[in-house]
Protein backbone atom coordinates (compact mmCIF):
# COMPACT_ATOMS: atom_id res chain seq x y z
CA UNK A 1 0.00 0.00 0.00
CA UNK A 2 1.11 3.24 -1.16
CA UNK A 3 0.25 6.78 0.28
CA UNK A 4 -0.12 9.82 -2.03
CA UNK A 5 -0.47 13.00 -0.20
CA UNK A 6 -3.22 15.79 -2.44
CA UNK A 7 -2.08 19.56 -1.26
CA UNK A 8 -5.12 21.10 -3.01
CA UNK A 9 -6.92 22.51 -0.16
CA UNK A 10 -3.40 24.25 0.98
CA UNK A 11 -3.62 26.21 -2.09
CA UNK A 12 -7.52 26.81 -1.61
CA UNK A 13 -6.24 28.45 1.69
CA UNK A 14 -3.55 30.47 -0.65
CA UNK A 15 -6.30 31.69 -3.04
CA UNK A 16 -8.76 33.03 -0.84
CA UNK A 17 -6.45 34.83 0.98
CA UNK A 18 -4.62 36.38 -2.07
CA UNK A 19 -1.45 36.12 -0.16
CA UNK A 20 1.51 33.52 -1.11
CA UNK A 21 0.87 31.43 1.76
CA UNK A 22 0.48 28.79 2.85
CA UNK A 23 2.26 27.35 0.30
CA UNK A 24 1.12 23.88 -1.30
CA UNK A 25 4.85 23.14 -2.22
CA UNK A 26 5.97 23.58 1.44
CA UNK A 27 3.17 21.94 2.14
CA UNK A 28 4.41 18.36 -0.35
CA UNK A 29 7.97 18.76 1.03
CA UNK A 30 6.97 18.20 4.39
CA UNK A 31 4.70 15.49 3.37
CA UNK A 32 7.30 14.05 1.45
CA UNK A 33 9.99 14.18 4.26
CA UNK A 34 7.21 12.45 6.27
CA UNK A 35 7.06 9.94 4.05
CA UNK A 36 4.30 10.32 1.72
CA UNK A 37 5.22 8.33 -1.44
CA UNK A 38 3.45 10.50 -4.15
CA UNK A 39 1.92 14.20 -3.95
CA UNK A 40 -1.15 15.00 -5.93
CA UNK A 41 -2.51 18.25 -7.35
CA UNK A 42 -5.58 19.05 -9.01
CA UNK A 43 -5.06 21.97 -11.70
CA UNK A 44 -8.49 22.88 -12.62
CA UNK A 45 -9.46 24.57 -15.88
CA UNK A 46 -10.44 27.72 -13.31
CA UNK A 47 -7.09 27.57 -11.68
CA UNK A 48 -9.45 27.76 -8.69
CA UNK A 49 -6.47 26.48 -6.41
CA UNK A 50 -3.20 24.78 -7.79
CA UNK A 51 -1.78 27.07 -10.33
CA UNK A 52 0.64 26.45 -12.88
CA UNK A 53 3.78 27.69 -11.07
CA UNK A 54 2.95 25.16 -7.87
CA UNK A 55 2.92 22.21 -10.98
CA UNK A 56 6.02 22.95 -12.24
CA UNK A 57 7.94 23.44 -8.53
CA UNK A 58 6.63 20.73 -7.93
CA UNK A 59 8.01 18.95 -10.66
CA UNK A 60 11.44 20.66 -10.17
CA UNK A 61 11.34 20.16 -6.11
CA UNK A 62 9.90 16.67 -5.43
CA UNK A 63 11.60 13.28 -4.88
CA UNK A 64 8.86 11.21 -4.78
CA UNK A 65 5.88 10.66 -7.85
CA UNK A 66 3.83 13.96 -8.83
CA UNK A 67 0.68 13.09 -9.76
CA UNK A 68 -1.13 15.56 -11.88
CA UNK A 69 -4.89 15.60 -11.73
CA UNK A 70 -6.80 17.33 -15.10
CA UNK A 71 -9.16 17.74 -17.30
CA UNK A 72 -9.60 15.81 -20.66
CA UNK A 73 -8.67 18.41 -22.26
CA UNK A 74 -6.35 19.38 -25.20
CA UNK A 75 -4.90 22.54 -22.92
CA UNK A 76 -4.43 20.50 -19.95
CA UNK A 77 -2.51 17.47 -21.67
CA UNK A 78 -0.19 20.06 -23.70
CA UNK A 79 0.16 21.64 -20.31
CA UNK A 80 1.24 18.19 -19.02
CA UNK A 81 2.99 17.38 -21.50
CA UNK A 82 5.35 20.36 -20.92
CA UNK A 83 5.85 19.59 -17.25
CA UNK A 84 5.92 15.53 -17.19
CA UNK A 85 4.84 14.54 -14.13
CA UNK A 86 5.53 10.82 -13.41
CA UNK A 87 1.67 10.31 -13.68
CA UNK A 88 -1.67 12.12 -14.45
CA UNK A 89 -5.28 11.14 -13.23
CA UNK A 90 -7.90 12.29 -15.78
CA UNK A 91 -10.79 13.38 -13.97
CA UNK A 92 -13.93 15.34 -14.66
CA UNK A 93 -14.96 18.50 -14.20
CA UNK A 94 -17.62 21.25 -13.45
CA UNK A 95 -17.08 24.40 -12.81
CA UNK A 96 -20.05 24.90 -10.23
CA UNK A 97 -18.83 22.06 -8.17
CA UNK A 98 -16.74 22.88 -4.59
CA UNK A 99 -14.74 19.35 -5.34
CA UNK A 100 -14.77 16.97 -8.10
CA UNK A 101 -17.78 14.98 -7.25
CA UNK A 102 -17.75 11.65 -9.29
CA UNK A 103 -16.46 9.61 -11.49
CA UNK A 104 -14.83 10.12 -15.40
CA UNK A 105 -17.74 8.72 -17.74
CA UNK A 106 -15.03 6.71 -19.81
CA UNK A 107 -16.91 4.75 -21.06
CA UNK A 108 -19.15 7.84 -22.29
CA UNK A 109 -16.51 9.59 -23.97
CA UNK A 110 -14.09 6.29 -24.96
CA UNK A 111 -12.48 8.16 -27.76
CA UNK A 112 -11.83 11.77 -26.45
CA UNK A 113 -10.25 9.77 -23.28
CA UNK A 114 -8.51 7.42 -24.96
CA UNK A 115 -6.79 10.12 -27.80
CA UNK A 116 -5.82 11.82 -24.10
CA UNK A 117 -4.25 9.01 -22.91
CA UNK A 118 -1.88 7.94 -25.37
CA UNK A 119 -0.39 11.21 -26.10
CA UNK A 120 0.48 11.36 -22.49
CA UNK A 121 1.54 7.95 -22.54
CA UNK A 122 3.66 8.63 -25.78
CA UNK A 123 5.61 10.49 -23.40
CA UNK A 124 6.21 8.86 -20.44
CA UNK A 125 3.60 9.67 -18.43
CA UNK A 126 1.70 7.23 -16.82
CA UNK A 127 -1.91 7.22 -16.46
CA UNK A 128 -4.77 6.54 -14.84
CA UNK A 129 -8.81 7.60 -14.87
CA UNK A 130 -10.89 8.38 -11.68
CA UNK A 131 -14.03 6.68 -11.97
CA UNK A 132 -17.17 5.58 -10.12
CA UNK A 133 -17.30 1.84 -8.85
CA UNK A 134 -19.01 0.74 -11.73
CA UNK A 135 -17.99 -2.66 -13.58
CA UNK A 136 -18.55 -0.66 -17.20
CA UNK A 137 -15.99 1.98 -16.27
CA UNK A 138 -13.36 -0.67 -15.15
CA UNK A 139 -14.05 -2.03 -18.60
CA UNK A 140 -13.99 0.96 -20.43
CA UNK A 141 -10.58 2.21 -18.19
CA UNK A 142 -9.25 -1.31 -19.85
CA UNK A 143 -9.96 -0.17 -23.21
CA UNK A 144 -8.94 3.15 -22.89
CA UNK A 145 -4.85 1.93 -22.45
CA UNK A 146 -4.46 3.18 -18.99
CA UNK A 147 -2.44 1.57 -16.57
CA UNK A 148 -4.48 2.39 -13.30
CA UNK A 149 -8.15 3.46 -11.99
CA UNK A 150 -8.30 5.09 -9.34
CA UNK A 151 -11.57 4.36 -7.64
CA UNK A 152 -13.98 7.12 -6.67
CA UNK A 153 -15.02 6.39 -2.87
CA UNK A 154 -16.95 9.53 -1.94
CA UNK A 155 -20.37 7.29 -1.65
CA UNK A 156 -18.62 4.84 0.77
CA UNK A 157 -16.97 7.93 3.34
CA UNK A 158 -20.16 9.83 2.81
CA UNK A 159 -23.00 6.75 3.58
CA UNK A 160 -24.43 7.01 6.52
CA UNK A 161 -24.71 3.80 9.08
CA UNK A 162 -23.07 0.38 8.79
CA UNK A 163 -25.33 -1.22 6.57
CA UNK A 164 -24.72 1.82 3.73
CA UNK A 165 -20.77 1.79 4.30
CA UNK A 166 -20.85 -2.06 3.96
CA UNK A 167 -22.53 -1.96 0.33
CA UNK A 168 -20.32 0.53 -0.72
CA UNK A 169 -17.10 -0.73 0.62
CA UNK A 170 -18.42 -4.16 -1.54
CA UNK A 171 -18.73 -2.08 -4.61
CA UNK A 172 -15.41 -0.81 -3.80
CA UNK A 173 -13.78 -4.08 -3.87
CA UNK A 174 -16.02 -5.43 -6.39
CA UNK A 175 -14.63 -3.01 -8.99
CA UNK A 176 -11.25 -3.38 -7.26
CA UNK A 177 -10.97 -6.93 -7.65
CA UNK A 178 -12.05 -6.38 -11.63
CA UNK A 179 -9.48 -3.68 -12.60
CA UNK A 180 -7.01 -6.21 -11.16
CA UNK A 181 -8.59 -8.88 -12.98
CA UNK A 182 -7.72 -7.05 -16.22
CA UNK A 183 -4.27 -5.94 -15.47
CA UNK A 184 -4.85 -2.54 -13.77
CA UNK A 185 -3.41 -1.13 -11.08
CA UNK A 186 -6.13 0.38 -8.48
CA UNK A 187 -5.68 3.36 -6.44
CA UNK A 188 -8.62 4.42 -4.13
CA UNK A 189 -9.73 8.40 -3.59
CA UNK A 190 -11.52 11.39 -2.87
CA UNK A 191 -13.16 10.32 0.65
CA UNK A 192 -11.78 7.57 3.23
CA UNK A 193 -12.79 6.88 6.59
CA UNK A 194 -12.08 4.54 9.14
Amino acid sequence: MRLGVNVDHVATLRQARGVDYPDPVEAALVAEAAGADGITVHLREDRRHIQERDVEELRRRLRVKLNLEMAVTDAMVDFALGVRPGDACFVPERREELTTEGGLDVAGHAARVTAAARRLAAAGVRVSLFIDPDPAQVRASRHAGVHAVELHTGDYANAAGDAERGRQLARLRRAAAEAALLGLEVHAGHGLTV
